[in-house]
């Protein structure tokens, strides 16, 4: 009779997970996976994600909302914002990731600010590198040379959104290396933009920019050098951070942002395709995603 019973919970525990009430990513009729299986039930299937518009935020948090709503069932709302306000929503607990922390330079402040309201998921990509980049014809290679060239760069560094931590970094480094420029505030699109204008024209130009970036692919660019005894930029990596607790009330959620991880050409394809489509970008991860079915299973909680 017992045994009997137990067949009977295994059956009725398998029709469970067939109509997707134990959760999406996987069923057991284990003890312990299933105590697992009802913490799962519990989970609100929702997720808040907020990013920055840059190109590999765009890319990949695109690509995080398709997986989690196609693979594992969830809602997913996606935010652009700039940097501080995307800190404060998550440190509030009004979102749950913020999906791109540069570290250990770029964001160090924010990380200092909020280190005791958010909490580090790793990183999402690996070896990332940051600086001024001009086009590969422009003759100086060093930051150190910019003021001799100040008049065929028009005096200007084009950068991207006002609070993002490379534009305080390059407010630094103007000080830092004395140089005689101003540092324009734009968008990461705008940048691209000015740049491909420049290229185009093959005038010069300096640019804030950082890897990974599709526009490595497209252009033949270069950082400029920094002097030795002046580091301002250090290689790092992209991390995810989420706001505190959300590993207890989302614990799926939170494996999943863990278990993102990309490589250089894995990320550089993704943004490339991304960025010479004209379709949605969300269609566009969509397709990515059914293209490389195995990595994604690897992201998937288990």
């Amino acid at each position: 009779m017992l045994k009997r019973l137990k067949q009977a919970t295994g059956l009725a525990l398998m029709a469970l997970c067939l109509v997707g009430l134990i959760g999406v990513w996987g069923c057991s009729d284990s003890g312990e996976q299933q105590e697992v299986g009802e913490t799962q039930m519990q989970e609100e299937k929702v997720a808040d994600l907020v990013y920055v518009n840059w190109a590999e935020g765009i890319a990949y948090t695109n690509l995080a909302k398709v997986v989690l709503e196609e693979k594992g069932g969830y809602t997913v709302n996606i935010t652009a914002a700039d940097v501080g306000p995307a800190y404060t929503s998550v440190a509030q607990g009004d979102m749950d990731a913020f999906m791109e922390t540069w570290l250990p330079v770029l964001h160090k402040d924010y990380i200092e600010k909020f280190q005791d309201k958010v909490v580090d998921l790793g990183h999402v990509f690996e070896g990332t590198q940051s600086g001024l980049v001009v086009p590969a014809y422009v003759t100086i290679d060093k930051i150190s040379q910019l003021n001799d060239e100040k008049e065929k760069f028009g005096g200007r560094i084009v950068g991207i959104d006002a609070g993002a931590g490379i534009m305080k970094t390059t407010e630094e480094l103007i000080d830092l290396y004395g140089l005689d420029y101003k540092l324009l505030a734009s968008s990461g699109p705008a940048m691209t933009a000015a740049l491909k204008d420049a290229v185009d024209n093959n005038e010069w130009i300096v640019v804030t920019g950082w890897k990974p970036h599709w526009k490595f692919a497209r252009w033949d660019l270069k950082f400029l050098e920094q002097d030795p005894d002046k580091i301002m930029w250090e290689k790092g990596n992209i991390h995810i951070m989420a706001r505190k607790g959300l590993a207890e009330d989302k614990p799926e959620l939170a494996r999943f942002l863990r278990n993102m991880f990309f490589t250089n050409a894995q990320l550089a394809d993704l943004m490339l395709k991304v960025n010479q489509s004209d379709e949605d970008v969300a269609e566009v991860a969509r397709r990515w995603m059914h293209e490389h079915e195995e990595l994604i299973a690897s992201w998937l909680p288990q």
